[in-house]
């Protein structure tokens, strides 16, 4: 096993996909088994969940239950299609509150928005910095520039899957980049829900949906144009195809005052608890193993950025007139499907909330690389 003082292993990508099932026919019976008894489990959890009256049970419960196992040892798997299929969904679920009178609203906010990009770049670059001087003479295995590199990109706010790719162009250590964005995503999703929570704040969302009843022919038109939205972007290469690609679909009717349908409640709770599960798998034995004392810094900055973030997003509101709850989800450095998810079932305000994370994530994944190039050319110059 490659520990933490060493290089990673070669070719390796990223903690993503550590248990996604095998295609093999050999193991097909196994393939098949592992993730439909990890689907249980996490149904379990969410049902456990919704009885002990948890924030966005059907995410924290498959997610919590998931994680626990999978560091355990247990062999648990998330299916690619099924996460897929949740992200799709919920990028749907997404673009039908983006209503004409709410584009409006948003379109109104895009100062704000681009002060939340500001923010999200500045402060990558600060988590980026603190990772190298801290970690620079525990990682003896990798040269200055990929130390640079692997820090520089574990520290960006972006999606977890666009870094780690981008990170192995630059020839950094990709498994610390996803054991980096994998932690922080999942503290921040497993603590702001509880502290909203805590906070009492609920319920304050006066958007709602444009459709708000299922009408069945509407929901069949309305599955085919967000998935080929999905597939659209899939098809260009961009990033977070499914959730993006129906999103941007599912908005651009809306924003037409075209009104199809709503979406079934038990089929966003069902995409929840898949989107939970992906997360969970994440964090293996090998995962904990790997990099102790990585993993130990960077779930102490994300702590900081939380509250950091919650500071800004205070100060936001005072501009805005926005509730700070909205903000604080918006410009918190979590995943944009998993913060998105939460505004929605605490209805704090989903389309601010999901403007300001996708506008981020664009951002981020346009700017991260020329930022990189620039930075690591003037470093070469002095």
């Amino acid at each position: 096993m490659h520990g933490y003082y060493g290089p990673g292993p070669p070719g390796s990508a990223s903690f993503l996909d550590t248990r996604v099932i095998s295609p093999s026919r050999s193991r097909q019976a196994s393939a098949w088994l592992r993730p439909i008894l990890t689907l249980l489990l996490a149904y379990g959890a969410a049902r456990l969940c919704v009885w002990w009256q948890t924030p966005i049970p059907w995410m924290i419960g498959p997610l919590v239950v998931t994680a626990l196992v999978s560091v355990l040892g247990a062999p648990t798997a998330s299916w690619t299609p099924l996460r897929n299929a949740g992200q799709w969904v919920i990028g749907a679920a997404l673009g039908l509150y983006f209503t004409p009178e709410v584009g409006a609203l948003v379109a109104g906010l895009w100062w704000a928005i681009a002060l939340g990009i500001v923010w999200a770049l500045a402060l990558g670059l600060g988590f980026g910095v603190w990772l190298r001087r801290v970690h620079a003479q525990h990682l003896p295995g990798l040269s200055a520039a990929q130390l640079f590199g692997t820090t520089y990109f574990a520290g960006a706010i972006g999606g977890a899957s666009e870094m780690t790719l981008i990170a192995e162009r630059h020839g950094a250590r990709t498994d610390l980049v996803a054991a980096a964005h994998s932690l922080r995503v999942l503290l921040v999703t497993l603590s702001i829900p509880f502290a909203m929570q805590a906070w009492g704040v609920s319920g304050l969302d006066l958007a709602t949906p444009g459709a708000r009843e299922v009408q069945v022919p509407g929901l069949g038109w309305l599955a085919l144009l967000s998935l080929a939205g999905a597939l659209g972007m899939r098809k260009f290469g961009r990033a977070n195809p499914w959730f993006m690609g129906a999103l941007l679909a599912t908005m651009a009717l809306t924003l037409s005052g075209v009104v199809l349908s709503a979406l079934p409640g038990w089929l966003t709770a069902a995409a929840q608890l898949v989107i939970g599960v992906s997360l969970g798998v994440r964090f293996t034995p090998a995962f904990v193993h790997t990099a102790p004392r990585w993993l130990a810094s960077v779930a102490l900055a994300s702590g900081v950025m939380m509250v950091l973030c919650a500071a800004f997003a205070w100060l936001l509101a005072r501009f805005t007139g926005l509730h700070p709850a909205t903000l604080i989800l918006g410009t918190s450095p979590g995943g944009i499907a998993e913060m998105a998810i939460t505004a929605k079932v605490l209805q704090l305000g989903v389309p601010v909330v999901t403007a300001f994370q996708v506008c981020r994530l664009v951002a981020v994944l346009v700017l991260a690389e020329p930022v990189f190039r620039w930075w690591s050319a003037r470093r070469r110059v002095r």
